[in-house]
């Protein structure tokens, strides 16, 4: 595990500023993505809201595109990270039940995940969480999950077969990219640049804001608005400053995380809205019209095993939402 590139050392630290009253907690964060990117907005919505929540008593600093989401969320259950913005992408390895929200082709829309993970489902799933050694403060969100690679369109299941893709270290995508003949290859977001510029890989599936974040335009040729996962995100905390707080600012923490999660949402609908445009303008070609019910056939068998690990009523439950 790579260590995070932080001089402070282990654990929050208090820094005397005036007085006792007018301590100072340093609150280290942590995020995968460039600054400008939507992780970026939704972890400075957070840190704000935080800061203003408590007059300052806690000030964040930030580590924008930090060396890898499960080495982040270890060093938040080892308290030597206070907060990460991650994907759900490694999180099912810390918290198995997480795995169900990334079925692919489980969430109609953005309205319907979001109604979903804000609603009591979502909630369930964050409680599960203190008993894995984190404190889940709130859903936030990557994006619907796209494919790009340096070889050719694709347009149904046959053309991504033989494909070596970079995937997150996740059980379920690497079962489904498996099942329709992909060549998934996890490796941490921070390498993936470069292995799409040597063509480690041939490949690499995001989310629009990712892509254009990231700037994948320069290393890949094609991009299919396949929107195969929904992706979520999570901030995440750790214990070790969560059981410091009290009530008062445990509740600071919460409500400053929705704020987050309410522009990093924001940033991803704007992405969005702008980014294939600009994606083309950059050079990909952009496949819009992506057979999904051939994907959804050909994803059938893994549909089923899902079901057994994750339990049908519950995938049912999810999509029942409306």
């Amino acid at each position: 595990m790579k260590p995070l590139n932080f001089a402070l050392g282990a654990g929050a630290v208090a820094l005397a500023a005036a007085g006792p009253a007018a301590a100072q907690t340093i609150v280290r964060v942590s995020h995968p993505t460039p600054a400008t990117s939507h992780y970026g907005v939704g972890t400075q919505a957070f840190c704000a809201d935080l800061e203003k929540r408590t007059a300052n008593r806690y000030k964040c600093q930030i580590q924008a595109g930090a060396n890898d989401e499960r080495a982040s969320i270890e060093a938040v259950q080892l308290g030597t990270l206070d907060v990460t913005n991650t994907s759900t992408g490694p999180v099912s390895n810390f918290v198995p039940e997480v795995g169900i929200v990334d079925i692919p082709f489980l969430f109609r829309d953005y309205d319907h995940a979001r109604k979903t993970l804000d609603g009591p489902i979502g909630q369930e799933i964050l409680a599960k969480f203190p008993g894995k050694g984190i404190i889940a403060l709130a859903w936030t969100e990557n994006g619907f999950r796209h494919l790009t690679n340096s070889k050719r369109a694709v347009v149904k299941p046959d053309d991504v077969k033989g494909l070596k893709v970079r995937t997150m270290q996740n059980p379920v995508h690497i079962q489904a990219f498996q099942s329709i003949g992909v060549q998934p290859t996890p490796m941490a977001f921070s390498e993936l640049f470069t292995a799409l510029q040597q063509g480690v890989v041939d490949g690499q599936e995001n989310p629009i804001p990712v892509i254009l974040s990231s700037k994948f335009s320069q290393v890949q040729k094609h991009l299919s608005l396949t929107g195969h996962v929904y992706s979520p995100a999570l901030l995440l905390m750790s214990p070790a400053l969560w059981n410091k707080l009290s009530d008062a600012d445990k509740t600071a923490f919460r409500e400053a995380a929705k704020t987050g999660a309410a522009a990093q949402r924001k940033k991803v609908n704007d992405d969005e809205a702008a980014g294939i445009a600009q994606l083309r303008a950059d050079g990909m070609e952009v496949v819009v019209a992506v057979d999904g019910n051939a994907f959804r056939t050909a994803l059938t068998p893994v549909w089923t095993d899902f079901a057994k690990k994750y339990g049908a009523d519950n995938i049912r439950r999810i999509q029942d939402v409306k």
